[in-house]
Parts: C-alpha cells; sequence; structure tokens
C-alpha cells in the first residue's frame, strides 16, 4: 500500500500539532505578558514558486513526523497529547502516530523495519495492557479504550471517560498499518495479527447501549454517558468501523439513525453539511478516501462528503477574508478556525467591543454558528491541503514567512 502524496500531505497535516494555534486580534493592554502579539504582513510567494513550495512542503511533513517518531513513549508507544507541556497520552493522537510510520518509511525518513518494530511494539502494548470494569488500573474495557492515559503506566488517566470516537481513531491507524505492513517478515505478519485482534474485540453493541445510535462513552463511575453520536461531526470513521466490525458489527441502521440528524444549510456562499470546527471535516478523510462514494444522504444533496469537505474548507476562507469581527490578520492567507488551545481565558476589548477569549475551545464558523475570538489554528488550513490545495499552500508559506520560527518549530 503506497499512501499518494495528496493523502500524505493530509495525513500529517492533521498530525502537525493536534493543539497548535496561533494568536491574532489587537488584544488590549490587559492581556497577559506571556500572550504574543503578531501581525503577519503581506504574503509572498516564496522565492522558486512552485518547487519552493513543494519544498517548504516535504521539510513540514519530516519535521511532523519527527514530532511522533522522537516524542512517543519507547515502552508503550503511546504518543502525547500536546507538546511540549508534560502531557497525559492520547489515544486518538496514538492513532495518527500509527498512520505516520508508514509515511515516514515511503519517504525514506526511517526504515521499513524501524517503523515495523514500532508499530508492532506499540500494537502489542494495547493488545496486553489490562481492560476490566475497574476504575483504576485499566487501559480500557469490553475492547474500547480510555480517551486520554498515564504517560507513565499508559493506563486510565485520572477520571476520564473510555471514548468510542477516540478508540476508533487509534484503531484506524491500527488497520492503517496492518495494510501497509503486508510481507512475511515475522514482525509485520506479527503486528498484523495485533491489528486484526484489536479490532475484533471491540464490542461496538456494548458501545450501543440506545440502538441503534452509538455512544459517546462510559466511564466506571456512571456508565454509559447520556449522549449519543448523530449529525455530521468526526464519528464517521466510527460508525463505519462500527458497521464493518468482524465480530461486533452493529446494524445497518445505526449509519441511518446518525445521518438522519444531518443538517444541511449556506455558509459564505457554500452549501454543505454543517459542522463548524474544521476537524470535523477531516478526520474520517484521514483514512477513508471519501471520493465518489455516496450514502441516501449525498445522493439526496448531490455531491459526495469529500466535497463537502472542500465547501467547508472554502466557507472558512471566505469568512477569513470577510473578517466581520475585524480581527488583526485574518485574511486570504490567515485563516482557519477549529478546536485547539487559545492564549488565555477572558474578557478584552478591541474595535470598541468586548470580546471574550479562550484557551481550549471548539472554534469554528458555519451557518450552525460561530466561535471565533481570534485564534488561528493552524492545522484547520494545513490539514485542507487535499480539500483545497489553492487556498492551503500559500496560507502555509505565509505562515512560515511572517511567524517565522514563533510558529514553524522544530515539529511543525
Amino acid at each position: 500500500m503506497n499512501p499518494t502524496r495528496t493523502r500524505t500531505v493530509v495525513a500529517l497535516s492533521i498530525l502537525l500539532g493536534l493543539n497548535a494555534c496561533g494568536p491574532s486580534g489587537n488584544r488590549d493592554s490587559h492581556a497577559p505578558r506571556d500572550v504574543v502579539e503578531t501581525s503577519p504582513g503581506s504574503a509572498k510567494s516564496p522565492p522558486g514558486g512552485a518547487r519552493a513550495e513543494q519544498a517548504f512542503l516535504s521539510e513540514l511533513q519530516e519535521r511532523t513526523f519527527r514530532f511522533f517518531w522522537e516524542t512517543t513513549d519507547p515502552a508503550t508507544g503511546l504518543a502525547p497529547d500536546r507538546w511540549p507541556t508534560r502531557s497525559f497520552a492520547s489515544v486518538a493522537a496514538t492513532g495518527f502516530a500509527l498512520t505516520s510510520y508508514p509515511i515516514g518509511v515511503e519517504h525514506g525518513w526511517v526504515t521499513r523495519a524501524e517503523a515495523a518494530v514500532r508499530t508492532r511494539d506499540t500494537l502489542r502494548f494495547l493488545w496486553e495492557a489490562p481492560q476490566g470494569p475497574e476504575p483504576a488500573g485499566t487501559i480500557g474495557y469490553h475492547g474500547l479504550f480510555y480517551h486520554f492515559l498515564d504517560p507513565a503506566t499508559g493506563v486510565r488517566y485520572r477520571d476520564v471517560e473510555l471514548s468510542t470516537v477516540d478508540t476508533a481513531l487509534l484503531l484506524a491507524g491500527a488497520l492503517f498499518a496492518r495494510e501497509y505492513f503486508d510481507s512475511e517478515a515475522a514482525t509485520e505478519a506479527e503486528l498484523r495479527s495485533l491489528a486484526d485482534s484489536l479490532y475484533a474485540r471491540a464490542d461496538w453493541n456494548w458501545a450501543s447501549p440506545r440502538p441503534p445510535a452509538l455512544g459517546h462513552g462510559w466511564d466506571p463511575e456512571s456508565g454509559h454517558l447520556p449522549y449519543d453520536w448523530r449529525g455530521y461531526n468526526e464519528a464517521m470513521i466510527l460508525y463505519l468501523l462500527a458497521l464493518g466490525s468482524p465480530t461486533h458489527a452493529v446494524p445497518a441502521e445505526a449509519w441511518n439513525e446518525w445521518s438522519s440528524r444531518y443538517h444541511t444549510g449556506e455558509f459564505q456562499g457554500e452549501t454543505y453539511l454543517g459542522f463548524a470546527p474544521m476537524f470535523g471535516h477531516q478526520y474520517s478523510h484521514v483514512f477513508v478516501d471519501f471520493r465518489g462514494v455516496h450514502d441516501r444522504a449525498t445522493r439526496d444533496l448531490g455531491f459526495d462528503y469529500f466535497e463537502n469537505s472542500v465547501r467547508a474548507a472554502r466557507a472558512q476562507h471566505a469568512y477569513a477574508v470577510e473578517n466581520p469581527q475585524g480581527f488583526a490578520g485574518y485574511g486570504d492567507r490567515l485563516w482557519g478556525l477549529t478546536a485547539c488551545d487559545g492564549p488565555v481565558e477572558g474578557k478584552f476589548a478591541w474595535n470598541g467591543r468586548s470580546h471574550d477569549v479562550h484557551t481550549y475551545w471548539a472554534r469554528g464558523a458555519c451557518f450552525t454558528g460561530v466561535n471565533d475570538d481570534g485564534t488561528v489554528s493552524p492545522t484547520a488550513a494545513a490539514a485542507s491541503v487535499a480539500f483545497v490545495p489553492d487556498l492551503v499552500t500559500p496560507t502555509l508559506v505565509a505562515m512560515q514567512e511572517d511567524f517565522g520560527e514563533n510558529l514553524f518549530g522544530r515539529y511543525g
């Protein structure tokens, strides 16, 4: 399995730093000292044109790959939720790490043997770590995994929930690796068996307490969470894996239940299925090529899920160009809102108006609502490169030129 270059870029763009954000906006003098004010200048095309852009993208991909190769725990293979702040491990980030290793092999950044061993060891840890209903000392239950894990022990972090969608992202990474490492070498054969076993162990019917919908999760203290996955969002990959399970498949009605809550509307001249943060239009596409793939909902719409993400990205770009709140820097080459960390929590005034500013927030812009405090997330645009490369590539180049090492660092 040879990932295409576009698929490589979008996968590693999402891995680029799930929590990396760049602040924008003229915050007043009451902002804390550690909030760095930056105002980008006019973006310029790089010397050398397309060749220079391609070289930049290649370097960006390699730096991003190095994040996972160098920061995952050497004993467990678990990836940190954020960096450089000391962080708990994230099972979703670990799924993206597993996705990055074959890409690293394809580019020659690591050898196939090195990547296979790293992948095998990670999957072996996930398979052998204890599962059970106990509130502590386990990695999950019924084959599903806790959202965050202790970075030292690899078991449940504090009182976090067992997460269905984060488990799906982890297993999608395992299955991606399973398909890539297809040789008869003992290490690769073992990792394929481990990936199959992990997928088969996940009990999606247990994770569906109010069938046919899939629930958000479970915790030992209160049982199943009182929420189900319905409506267009990042859970598309969750439903696909649950429908395709070789051992615990949910019925086809589950997809109909999920898609029955879709909302279609218009924003910035684009008509599409709505979800405000860009990550909801990106995550499932890391693992599945949806071009030309239709269900009842997309047949009625007249376009597929890939085109839907194209339209969502264009709408966010147009929103930044319009810049209705007057944030400094927003425009053709500085755009993109998604769930991410922000600079500070508080209320500040600029442009004669008071604005709430947040740390972590599900930022986004759509007909379903706008959550915008002037914080641009580079990954919102970067991970849209497969959808709108004509808008994304100049944006990434401009970010690197205008913000330099304040944004473009060791790991992308």
